[in-house]
């Protein structure tokens, strides 16, 4: 996946390294699918009204 270009580092250095990478990308599959309650207030301040679907009575102001 990735070659040292200059110097000689140790295992233990390229096993940090190897860590580190595999870390990055696992943080961008781990984001969350749904809206957060910061969206679902900006909705409200706005006074947007709930989109309809399924389950849409529980998304309304009253």
């Amino acid at each position: 996946m990735f070659s040292v270009a200059k110097g000689e580092p140790t295992p233990e250095e390229l096993a940090a390294l190897t860590a580190v990478v595999l870390s990055l990308g696992q943080a961008q599959q781990a984001a969350p699918e749904s809206p957060g309650v910061r969206h679902w207030v900006r909705r409200q301040q706005l006074r947007l009204a709930p989109r309809p679907g399924p389950e849409a009575w529980r998304r309304s102001l009253g």
